[in-house]
């Protein structure tokens, strides 16, 4: 029986002109992370990673730390939705990410305020009425991540691995719990607003089918060092 942690990324870049590529504090959890992969893992796991460079970094700095000698599978159906569009469709303004990072900065409590940013943004792209208006909409983009999902069970039923890892983003790990748990669009967004940094939700695959273990994993940080916790 095999075993599917899906990990979200470190923290990215907030605010800068690419977000897409991890932080100091992002390449200190995937170094955390690794290291409680060390811990826990018993065999070397089958490897998986969206081909953004966030999700790449994770990958490798999360491997050197417990299997360095793992091969990397890269596929770019894991790789997340363009938030940078979602957010820039609701707001015009908000096309020049440095100008929501200066919002955000003058609230006095900052992730309330992106929160709801988040929530009106995500009700505008899934909602249905404005899908022409994104290059991949809210049905596409849920089906590219079902049909991942599918084809990583798939590959998982017939070689039989102990375990597999996936490196993701937040937005695929939550449409992932959606689909097992069938979770509405509002409340499968409403975990991707608390899914950590490097956290870690869990599958067990019985036959060819995901059955959910745990979502968003986070006690390997919190317990070592949790001010490195983050959420954006």
């Amino acid at each position: 029986m095999t075993t599917i942690y899906l990990v979200r990324h470190g923290q990215a870049s907030f605010g800068a002109s690419s977000y897409d590529q991890l932080s100091p504090n992002g390449e200190l959890q995937a170094k955390l992370l690794g290291q409680y992969f060390n811990q826990i893992l018993k065999e070397e796991p089958y490897v998986i990673a969206g081909s953004m460079q966030r999700h790449q970094q994770t990958a490798q700095l999360a491997l050197a730390e417990c299997f360095p000698e793992a091969q990397l599978c890269t596929q770019s159906d894991w790789n997340e939705f363009n938030h940078q569009q979602v957010f820039a469709q609701y707001e015009p303004r908000f096309n020049q990410p440095e100008l929501l990072k200066q919002d955000v900065a003058k609230e006095s409590n900052p992730r309330a305020y992106l929160a709801k940013i988040f929530e009106g943004a995500i009700q505008r792209w899934t909602g249905g009425e404005y899908h022409h208006e994104y290059e991949e909409s809210w049905p596409h983009f849920k089906q590219r991540v079902e049909n991942a999902l599918s084809s990583l069970c798939q590959e998982l039923e017939k070689t039989k691995p102990r375990y597999a890892i996936v490196f993701t983003s937040g937005g695929v790990i939550s449409v992932v719990a959606g689909k097992i748990l069938a979770l509405s669009p509002e409340k499968t967004f409403a975990l991707n607003w608390a899914i950590t940094n490097t956290s870690l939700t869990t599958l067990r695959l019985v036959g060819n089918q995901p059955q959910l273990l745990s979502l968003n994993e986070h006690h390997f940080i919190k317990a070592e060092q949790p001010q490195l916790l983050t959420w954006i």
